[in-house]
C-alpha cells in the first residue's frame, strides 16, 4: 500500500528514505474524514506518529505550494516531553521538509537559550521544543506565535504525568484561535480528554488498533534467575543475542552506576543514562550509540525517554518495572519501523509473580526460559566467527601474507591463532547458576520453558497459611539463631518474613528452620552450612528492606523448653491466640487458660499462648520476659507425630 497523496517534496523525502508503506497511523491521519480537523490521535511510540503530523500538518503550511517562503514568525509548534524526543523530532522534520526548504529550529531545556533566542529571531517555519523552554521563550517575547496554523502536543499524557499542563495550557492560549491542534497520545485518560475539549474544536478521534499487548514486532521473553546473579544474567544475554545495540533498564542511579563499571569491567563497550549527566553528557553518550562506539547504554526510565536508536534490537529489564505502562514503553525502544526487536525480563524468584501480573496486564504472552549458558554462547560464537571472516573477498594482499604464514606455521596453528585473536575481543560468557540448584530442589518444569506459567500458579509463592521449609535443619543439622528488628507490633507474619529472608540473605526457604515472632524482634534459624554467607550479604544495605538483620549470641532460652513439648498445643495456642485478638469474642479480656496453671481470672500466664489483660493488650512488666508467638513453623519442623496430630 502506497502512502496518500501529498505534497510532491514529501514525496520525495519519503522516496528517498524508502518509505513504501504507511504505518497505520500515518494512513489514519491523512484519511479524508481528518482532512482539515483538529486531531486527538493514539499511538504508541515507534508507530510513525511523528511522519504522521509530520505529512498530516503540510497541506496547511506549504499548501499548493513547492517551497517555503522566506523564513519568519513560525508556522507550526511541536510540543515534547523531553529533550531526547524533541531532538528526534527535529531530525525527522528535518529531512522529511528538506526539499521544501523548512528552516527547523528547537527549543528545549538544557542547551543554550541564547542561541536559540538568535536561531529564532533569524526566522523558522516549524519549532520544536520542551514545554518549560517553550514557555520560557514566551515570557521573554522571543518566540511569535501570532502566525501558528498547527500545534502538535507529542506524547501528551507523558507531559501531564511529568506536570507540564499549566505549561501546556499557557502555551495553548497564547496560540490563535484559528490554528489547527493535533493531539498525540499513547492513552487517553480523563486529563488527556478534558485538555481536549478545552482546546480543540470538533476534534476528529483516532484510535489505532493492532497494538494490544506491546509492539507486534517484539519478542517478549521472561528469564528466571538465581538470587544475586543479575549482572550475570545481563552479560550472558548481552553475549547471547549480539545486538547492535542493546538498552538495560535499572530502577536506580545507583543501579545504573554499578551494572555500567560491571559491564566495562568485563570489557563491553557501554555507557550509562541517568538524571544526573549533564545534556553534554547525555549527548556524547547517545552520539557514541548512534555511530557504533559503544554498543550498551544502562540508563533509567526517565533517562531513555525519546530514544530513538536505528539499530537497538535488543531491551533488557535488568530491574523489573512498576507498571505495565512502564514495560511497554522501555519495550518500545526496539522493534521499530518494521525492524524485528526482542525485550528480556530477569525475574528473580521473589519477583515472579510481579512478573506474571505485569505480563498479564499488558497482554502479553512472554517466553519463559533460563539464563543463556556459557556452552550456548561460545557455540554461537563458532558459527558467528565464520560468518564474520570469511564475509569480505580476499585480496592480493591478503594472499601474500597467508603464504608467508604457511610456510612458517602449519594451518591449524594459524586457524587457532585466529580463533584466539577473534575470541580475545569478545566479553567471556558467565557461568550462570540454575535458580533450581541454587534453590536446593530439582529442575522440574523444564518442559514449561515454552509458554507462560499460569497466573494461579503458586509453586513459587509462599503460601499464605503454612509457610514451610523442606529439610529438617532444625532437627538434623547445626543452625544459627539470627534475630530481625522488627516484630508483631508492626504486623510482622512469618509468611511475608520469609521470602524476604530468603532473598536478603541469597538463600532457599529449606535453609531456614523455626521462625519466632515477638513483639518487638523475629528470630529465626538459619543452617549453620549457609550461615556465614547469609551474615554477611545481610550486612549490605538493601534497597527494598530497611530492616536490621543479626546473628544472635546464643539461641533463644525459651528454645530448649519449645523443643521438649508436643507440638499439639501450638495449634491450640495459636487458635487462642486468634480467639484473644477479636475484641467481640467473650475469652478476648483474658486470653487462652493454660493447664494445670490458671490465674484467678481463667487469663494465661506466659507459655504457649500470650497473655493478654482485660483490653486484649500485653503485659510488658518489668522482670517479665517478652511473650513469644510461635509463627507457623517452616518446612520440615514438623516431626511426623505432629503432622498426624495436624491432620486431626
Amino acid at each position: 500500500m502506497s502512502f496518500p497523496t501529498t505534497s510532491p517534496p514529501l514525496a520525495r523525502a519519503l522516496a528517498e528514505r524508502n518509505y513504501d508503506s504507511p504505518t497505520p497511523v500515518q494512513l489514519a491521519v491523512l484519511g479524508d474524514d481528518a482532512v482539515d480537523r483538529d486531531l486527538l490521535v493514539s499511538a504508541q511510540t515507534g508507530s510513525g506518529k511523528t511522519v504522521a503530523y509530520g505529512l498530516a500538518m503540510a497541506k496547511d503550511l506549504l499548501d499548493d505550494a513547492e517551497r517555503f517562503e522566506q523564513a519568519a514568525a513560525p508556522l507550526a509548534l511541536i510540543v515534547a516531553p523531553t529533550r531526547e524526543l524533541a531532538l528526534q523530532v527535529q531530525r525527522e522534520l528535518t529531512w522529511l521538509y528538506e526539499h521544501a526548504g523548512a528552516r527547523v529550529v528547537s527549543c528545549v531545556g538544557g542547551m543554550d537559550p541564547r542561541r536559540e533566542q538568535r536561531e529564532l529571531a533569524a526566522g523558522a517555519h516549524i519549532v520544536v521544543g520542551t514545554p518549560g523552554r517553550l514557555c520560557d521563550h514566551l515570557r521573554r517575547n522571543r518566540l511569535d506565535t501570532s502566525e501558528l496554523k498547527v500545534v502538535v502536543l507529542d506524547e501528551a499524557d507523558e507531559m501531564l504525568n511529568l506536570g507540564f499542563r499549566e505549561d501546556m495550557e499557557f502555551i495553548l492560549e497564547t496560540t490563535p484561535e484559528t490554528r489547527r491542534t493535533l493531539l498525540f497520545s499513547a492513552t487517553f485518560p480523563r486529563g488527556i480528554v478534558a485538555l481536549a475539549k478545552q482546546y480543540q474544536q470538533d476534534a476528529f478521534r483516532i484510535e489505532v488498533a493492532g497494538d494490544e499487548g506491546g509492539h507486534a514486532d517484539i519478542e517478549y521473553r521472561a528469564i528466571r534467575i538465581a538470587p544475586g546473579d543479575v549482572e550475570h544474567a545481563v552479560v550472558n544475554v548481552l553475549r547471547f543475542f549480539e545486538a547492535p545495540s542493546a538498552l538495560v533498564f535499572c530502577n536506580t542511579r545507583d543501579a545504573v552506576r554499578h551494572l555500567q563499571s560491571a559491564l566495562l569491567e568485563r570489557g563491553f563497550s557501554v555507557v550509562a543514562l541517568s538524571g544526573e549527566l549533564t545534556q553534554n553528557e547525555r549527548t556524547t553518550a547517545l552520539q557514541s550509540l548512534r555511530d557504533g562506539r559503544s554498543r550498551v547504554c544502562v540508563a533509567t526510565d526517565v533517562a531513555a525517554r525519546g530514544i530513538d536508536l536505528p539499530s537497538l534490537d535488543l531491551v533488557i529489564h535488568a530491574d523489573l518495572p512498576n507498571d505495565p505502562e512502564v514495560m511497554q514503553h522501555r519495550s518500545g525502544r526496539t522493534g521499530r519501523a518494521g525492524r524485528k526487536g526482542t525485550s528480556v525480563l530477569l525475574v528473580p524468584p521473589v519477583r515472579r509473580r510481579r512478573a506474571e501480573v505485569l505480563l498479564n496486564l499488558s497482554g502479553i504472552d512472554a517466553v519463559w526460559g533460563t539464563a543463556p549458558q556459557a556452552d550456548d554462547i561460545r557455540k554461537l560464537d563458532h558459527e558467528r566467527m565464520k560468518d564474520v571472516l570469511f564475509t569480505e573477498e580476499t585480496t592480493a594482499d591478503d594472499l601474500v601474507l597467508a603464504q608467508a604464514l604457511l610456510a612458517e606455521r602449519s594451518a591449524e596453528d594459524i586457524a587457532a591463532a585466529l580463533a584466539r585473536l577473534y575470541r580475545a575481543r569478545l566479553p567471556s560468557p558467565e557461568d550462570i547458576i540454575d535458580p533450581g540448584e541454587r534453590s536446593g530442589r530439582p529442575r522440574d518444569d523444564r518442559h514449561r520453558d515454552d509458554r507462560a506459567p499460569r497466573g494461579d500458579d503458586r509453586s513459587e509463592r509462599p503460601r499464605p497459611k503454612s509457610v514451610k521449609s523442606s529439610a529438617k535443619h532444625d532437627m538434623a543439622e547445626p543452625t544459627v539463631w539470627f534475630r530481625a528488628a522488627i516484630g508483631r507490633r508492626k504486623n510482622a507474619e512469618a509468611r511475608w518474613l520469609l521470602p524476604m529472608i530468603c532473598r536478603r540473605g541469597g538463600i532457599d526457604k529449606r535453609d531456614i528452620g523455626a521462625i519466632k515472632v515477638m513483639d518487638t524482634t523475629t528470630e529465626f534459624e538459619i543452617s549453620e552450612r549457609v550461615a556465614a554467607s547469609f551474615a554477611a550479604k545481610v550486612k549490605r544495605p538493601d534497597k527494598e528492606d530497611s530492616i536490621r538483620i543479626e546473628a544472635m549470641a546464643d539461641a533463644p532460652q525459651s528454645q530448649a523448653a519449645s523443643d521438649k513439648r508436643p507440638h499439639a498445643p501450638r495449634r491450640e495456642a495459636r487458635e487462642a491466640d486468634d480467639r484473644a485478638h477479636r475484641s467481640d469474642h467473650p475469652r478476648a479480656a483474658t486470653g487462652p487458660k493454660k493447664p494445670g496453671k490458671p490465674d484467678r481470672d481463667g487469663g494465661a500466664k506466659f507459655g504457649d499462648g500470650p497473655a493478654f489483660g482485660k483490653k486484649g493488650k500485653h503485659h510488658n512488666k518489668p522482670g517479665h520476659a517478652e511473650p513469644s508467638v510461635t509463627a507457623w513453623p517452616a518446612k520440615g519442623a514438623f516431626g511426623k507425630k505432629a503432622k498426624k496430630k495436624r491432620r486431626g
